[in-house]
């Protein structure tokens, strides 16, 4: 029987979920949201063990840049968006709107492209806002994913709405 930690190269505790970390030895392919902290597992490649210290970085400093090899599974245009959100900096926000006119797109793709972002908190989708409220967060609109958004947006000291 497999263990629900058996798909990750590692589990890490951060303080508003625990993080599965899918790595390769060349890059860092997806976190997971794993709900509230709970299981951990400890690093079963190097770039693993480097995401995971940087990830605590993170945690202790929001204005700490990531710097890790990533392999993202996108189309082309979700990879853009998240070129895009790559250079938005720590406390500061963007809107999807604006982020659509610069594609050359609409702001319902954008939203969806961050949706569908294998690689939050590196990129950082949490910094993309409705034109009027907070927006989605992981394709949802509400509970569990928003609260993590919030406490993203105040642990890097940006205004939500």
């Amino acid at each position: 029987m497999r263990s629900p930690t058996d798909s990750y190269q590692a589990i890490l505790t951060a303080p508003f979920a625990s993080l599965g970390l899918r790595a390769t030895d060349e890059a860092l392919t997806e976190i997971v949201f794993l709900g509230r902290p709970g299981a951990v597992l400890a690093p079963q490649n190097r770039l693993a063990e480097r995401a995971c210290v940087q990830l605590r970085r993170y945690i202790d400093d929001p204005l700490f840049r990531f710097d890790l090899p990533l392999a993202p599974r996108g189309t082309p245009f979700q990879r853009r968006v998240w070129q895009k959100i790559a250079a938005i900096p720590p406390g500061r926000t963007r809107r999807y709107g604006e982020l659509a006119r610069e594609l050359g797109s609409a702001a319902r793709a954008v939203g969806q492209a961050c949706g569908a972002n294998p690689l939050p908190l590196v990129v950082p989708c949490h910094r993309v806002l409705a034109a009027a409220g907070i927006g989605g967060f992981a394709h949802q609109r509400g509970g569990f994913e928003i609260t993590v958004k919030r406490w993203l947006l105040a642990h890097e000291g940006a205004a939500a709405p």
